[in-house]
């Protein structure tokens, strides 16, 4: 039957042709414009749209029959503003409250009649009706970003947010949380972890905005809650083509190039993106020597949509990306020629069809088919132990969802289906038997095949009653793997706007059922490693269920400042984390018995004042976990350690204190500005069981240096950047822009992690320098 159900999901996916123009996410809408003279005669015109809060600000132009369709708006209020020439502009403000189209009709008068509609006073910095609190990533931050190592710029872009931060390897750590990252494509949701070394990468090129969620989840979300990231691709609705180039290159060796053509004609439109890149400095190394660390990554998509009508779309899209790298040695490692080769293969293909019933009501059914690969294989001259693995799934996902919008009410309702397909092939063969314990076997090899079904249906309401705003929803989600277990999951939002004060007080609670990481986790689960260490009880690594609450505020002043201030606290049980085989690169699940984490955030962000635009962030973060774990895959000194470890309670891996980020950018001119930036970190936690000279010989004098043994922690963190950006040219047609990043200027040593049982080191980069040119048309 499991077969049968395979082959027909795969072979559905020959009829699609990942990054589709529209989807439908979480507090995402579309704003449908249509612009007449005052006869009521079709007008082209220019638009512009802004949101200052949402961070965005693009301009576009109607169609020949004064139409435009805006898509992928989040939910906010913003300025609208139409102009022709020989006609008066006409200024408004409009608000996306749905995922239903809201229809705008402007009518231009002739500019011998002055007529302007007056919106001094109307704000954006700030939504009044948001019953959560939401970070926005615009595009204007995401083009003059700083410049990233190839297969970082998205999780760059994130981490620079509060609550966010590296361990190792680009793997996002949202408030705590261990590969509980959802990353949402145009409404594709993607649960599995994307860190460069386990996925090909989406590059930051690709994307108009950044919504990111660190609590107040709408229940349409599940699975995977430690964060969501919604990432909106780009999309051209003016009619004609569009495109846009980069190139980019600085220390490292490091090169990317990227490109986007796209064609809107009548209700079509159909587009293409490819990018390839290359670097000596894929994953973090282990040692600041920086061995073996070069990698190469590429992708390509493709998409078409169609208005089938003026109430039907259809999408249809396909991406493939690849990434192949080394996995960084340690000193002895380099020393007896070890190589380590990695590899991540992805295809994928979604079809979207959406339906609009009535002003009120709106259908979406949308599906996708997904092929992964990830590999590992090793030279014949490892250290201390050989590692191969086979990797892979394919998955089928499907999800129908309704929206209705009723007086003060926004409904939404749906259910989903994921069937993803594991294949699991591992083997290893220690090469050096004085690194590990006697008793530990020589050589192992392990292959499994299994279906992880998942089911899902939820219900959610905005209310909007005056100054106070409501969503409240419930999920229910059924999981079948080793398990079968299922739950429901209530979520609660309130928020009340004091307009007087420019403020809005909001709290919100969480109940979360999240799915453990499928990688290895039919290794991790298996009776088969008891061989490896009997004195494990050996169960299926649980689902973790928790509770979160937080509570904040959002405040505006001149309409130019803003900031956010939130205090949370998080109690889950069977909380998940992974184990990491020495520094191969193959991960485990695994899940401590519960864990308690808490702190508070802050962000100020200014938006053009006085020439000036950045943001300082401030995060304190407290986490603990308490023993005994499930799952992982333990040799040597790590079963010993994990053994001595059965009751009480540790820091989290993640339990990271204090982090600051900020960045201020001044604009010299229209066309050339100039941006600096810090950030801060107090250090992770870290054990390590052998003599520090036994470390200096492994990791080298720099990195012990950087420890503090006495407090089990890695001494600060800091980095210092800066950038200059200029416009070369610019017309209605084509604009170029040249920018230079000089990012760590003080040239610090900084040791994000360092060897424990659960996670290896990673050394962040050195002091390095980019530049990229850019062009869009």
């Amino acid at each position: 039957m499991l077969k049968t159900l395979a082959r027909w999901i795969w072979l559905c996916g020959l009829f699609a042709v990942l990054t589709p123009p529209v989807y439908s996410q979480a507090d995402h809408g579309e704003l449908r414009l249509k612009v007449t003279d005052a006869s009521g005669a079709a007008l082209e015109a220019a638009v512009e749209l802004e949101s200052t809060g949402n961070n965005f600000g693009r301009q576009f132009r109607t169609d020949s029959l004064g139409g435009l369709a805006i898509r992928q708006l989040p939910y906010g209020a913003y300025r609208l503003t139409v102009r022709q020439q020989g006609f008066t502009p006409a200024s408004q403000i409009v608000e996306v409250r749905s995922a239903l189209p809201a229809l705008q009709t402007i009518q231009l008068r002739p500019a011998s009649v002055f007529t302007q509609v007056n919106v001094s006073g109307t704000e954006t910095v700030l939504d009044p009706e948001s019953p959560r609190s939401v970070q926005q990533i615009g595009a204007g931050q995401i083009q003059q970003r700083l410049t990233s190592l190839p297969g970082r710029s998205v999780q760059d872009l994130v981490d620079s947010q509060p609550g966010w931060l590296y361990e190792g390897n680009a793997v996002l750590h949202p408030r705590g949380s261990e590969y509980q990252t959802q990353i949402v494509v145009d409404g594709l949701p993607l649960t599995e972890n994307r860190s460069p070394g386990f996925a090909p990468q989406i590059e930051a090129d690709d994307l108009q905005a950044v919504t990111i969620y660190t609590a107040g989840y709408p229940a349409e979300y599940g699975r995977k809650m430690g964060g969501v990231i919604e990432l909106n691709t780009q999309e051209q609705t003016d009619p004609g083509t569009h495109g846009e180039f980069a190139l980019s290159g600085g220390s490292y060796r490091s090169a990317l190039a990227y490109g986007r053509l796209q064609h809107v004609w009548g209700g079509n439109v159909a587009g293409a993106s490819a990018s390839g890149s290359m670097t000596d400095h894929y994953l973090n190394p282990v040692v600041p020597q920086n061995f073996t660390n070069t990698g190469t990554t590429g992708d390509f998509s493709a998409y078409f949509q169609r208005d089938l009508t003026a109430s039907d779309r259809l999408s249809l899209s396909v991406r493939h990306g690849l990434s192949r790298f080394l996995i960084p040695n340690e000193l002895l490692q380099q020393q007896a020629g070890q190589r380590q080769d990695g590899g991540n293969f992805e295809t994928a293909g979604t079809v979207r069809y959406q339906h609009v019933f009535s002003a009120n009501s709106l259908l979406t059914a949308e599906g996708m088919v997904r092929d992964d690969t990830r590999d590992l294989n090793s030279n014949t001259s490892p250290t201390p132990i050989a590692a191969f693995q086979n990797n892979g799934f394919r998955e089928g996902y499907a999800k129908v969802a309704l929206s209705l919008h009723r007086g003060v009410h926004e409904f939404k309702a749906g259910v989903e289906s994921d069937s993803t397909f594991l294949r699991e092939d591992f083997r290893y063969n220690i090469t050096d038997p004085d690194f590990f314990d006697d008793d530990t076997p020589q050589s192992f090899s392990f292959a499994g095949r299994r279906a992880d079904l998942e089911q899902s249906a939820f219900v959610q309401d905005e209310i909007h009653l005056g100054q106070w705003n409501i969503s409240a929803g419930l999920r229910w989600d059924h999981y079948q793997l080793l398990l079968n277990q299922s739950a429901f999951s209530p979520r609660l939002s309130i928020s009340r706007y004091f307009p007087a004060h420019g403020l809005v007080v909001h709290g919100s609670f969480d109940r979360v059922f999240q799915t453990p990481s499928f990688e290895n986790i039919l290794l991790s689960s298996s009776a088969q490693i008891q061989t490896l260490s009997p004195q494990f009880l050996r169960l299926p690594v649980q689902p973790s269920r928790g509770n979160y609450y937080e509570g904040g505020l959002t405040k505006s002043a001149f309409n130019r400042l803003r900031l956010d201030a939130n205090v949370y606290r998080r109690d889950v049980r069977n909380f998940a984390d992974d184990d990491q085989l020495l520094n191969t690169g193959v991960s485990y699940p695994i899940a401590f018995d519960r864990a308690v984490i808490y702190g508070l955030e802050g962000k100020l962000a200014a938006f053009d004042l006085a020439h000036f635009s950045g943001f300082v962030s401030y995060s304190y973060m407290v986490g603990n976990v308490w023993l005994p774990v499930t799952g992982g895959l333990f040799l040597g000194d790590d079963a010993g350690n994990a053994v001595d470890q059965l009751s009480g309670h540790v820091p989290a891996s993640q339990d990271q204190r204090n982090t600051v980020q900020t960045r201020l950018q001044y604009r010299i001119t229209p066309r050339l500005w100039v941006a600096g930036g810090a950030g801060y970190g107090s250090g992770l936690p870290f054990e390590y069981e052998g003599t520090e000279q036994a470390a200096i010989a492994q990791y080298g004098p720099a990195v012990v240096s950087r420890l503090n043994f006495d407090r089990g922690r890695i001494r600060p963190l800091l980095t210092v950047s800066s950038s200059i950006g200029a416009t070369l040219y610019s017309s209605e047609t084509l604009k170029l822009n040249l920018q230079a990043d000089g990012e760590n200027l003080n040239n610090r040593l900084n040791v994000l992690d360092f060897n424990g049982i659960f996670s290896g080191n990673a050394i962040a980069p050195a002091r390095s320098g980019y530049l990229r040119l850019s062009a869009s048309f």
